[in-house]
């Protein structure tokens, strides 16, 4: 099919696909469900892409009085989880006709600036990661349509919560470590208020109970490297039995109990096995490479979109959450034989 020399109008892509320009409005709008058959939509969708057809979504905002923009907020940028959250988030905006403004809430947690002059007036809806809850009332974001990431569904600001399984990966993470005979496990807490770090302690602590002669410590650390050295260092070198294992609530803190287990003169996985979450790049970079719980990223903000555009059409938004899965690698290891207290 060769394309005009002009620029093609919805016109010239009906009449490439045999239908009327009131189908590939539908269509080219997202709308056609219902009301186009699936095989003519895929030839609305061919015609327009082999036209270079797009549709002006300036005038067509005016006419519907919305600007097709969705803010997401997240609570940093310093890993690249949330930046898959982004890609993914895009995308799915992009094949609607959306585009995504990525706003950081300041510190990783807490109020944040309207980044607007009315985000009432600037945006159609919200997508937020609960990490960064505290900056929606500053934003106004909680008075637009909202979705919620990583939210507890029965007390959420949200029309809709997009969560990942996390407490099945922490259950698949004390399996594991329980399996290979560890029962002495410190558990290196992230210190940050949110439900999703809520939700790893409780499973942790729920499976760990349920096997006789077990014990759980937990201590706290920001989310950072140093943080969780000074964290872990401190942990270790107190009284009583060293614990066999640290599970990490995300491979960053992981990437500190390394460095602190080395500056006791501790081998990973010999002396301590160490687990950790979101199967980052830094994961495979540390040595030996890490046992952690793989997060799908770019899912997770595909299908946070995927319920905005869901709520913002009425629709029902799909539910369940995401899978996840522990990837075994050489951090983890059975303990050594039982050690006297120090």
């Amino acid at each position: 099919m060769a394309r005009s020399s002009t620029r093609p109008t919805s016109r010239d892509v009906a009449q490439a696909a045999g239908v009327s320009q009131a189908a590939v409005s539908l269509v080219l709008g997202d709308k056609w469900r219902g009301r186009v058959s699936a095989a003519t939509a895929e030839r609305v969708r061919d015609a327009a892409r082999e036209l270079g057809y797009r549709p002006n979504l300036a005038a067509r905002n005016l006419r519907l009085g919305h600007t097709r923009t969705v803010l997401l907020v997240v609570p940093a940028l310093t890993t690249e989880f949330f930046a898959g959250v982004y890609t993914g988030a895009a995308r799915v905006a992009a094949e609607n006709g959306f585009g995504v403004v990525l706003y950081p809430s300041p510190e990783g947690i807490g109020p944040a600036r309207d980044p607007f002059a009315s985000a009432q007036a600037a945006l159609d809806g919200v997508i937020a990661s609960s990490m960064a809850a505290d900056a929606l009332t500053a934003i106004r974001g909680d008075q637009l349509p909202l979705v919620m990431l990583d939210s507890d569904p029965d007390g959420s600001l949200g029309a809709a919560t997009v969560n990942l399984d996390i407490a099945d990966g922490f259950r698949q993470v004390t399996d594991h470590l329980l399996t290979l005979g560890h029962r002495r496990i410190l558990h290196l807490a992230a210190d940050v208020p949110s439900w999703t770090f809520e939700v790893r302690a409780r499973e942790l602590a729920t499976r760990m109970a349920a096997v006789p002669g077990t014990h759980v410590r937990t201590t706290r650390a920001p989310i950072s490297i140093e943080g969780a050295l000074t964290a872990t260092e401190s942990a270790l070198t107190a009284p009583g039995p060293r614990p066999t294992a640290v599970v990490c609530d995300d491979d960053k803190l992981a990437a500190g109990a390394y460095k602190a287990l080395r500056r006791l003169g501790l081998r990973v996985p010999d002396d301590v096995s160490v687990t950790g979450v979101d199967d980052l790049g830094l994961a495979t970079a540390i040595d030996p490479e890490l046992t952690t719980v793989r997060l799908d990223a770019e899912l997770f903000g595909e299908r946070g979109m995927q319920a905005l555009l869901a709520v913002l059409e009425g629709r029902q938004p799909e539910s369940g959450d995401i899978p996840v899965r522990l990837v075994v690698r050489g951090s983890t290891a059975p303990p050594r034989a039982a050690q006297a207290p120090r």
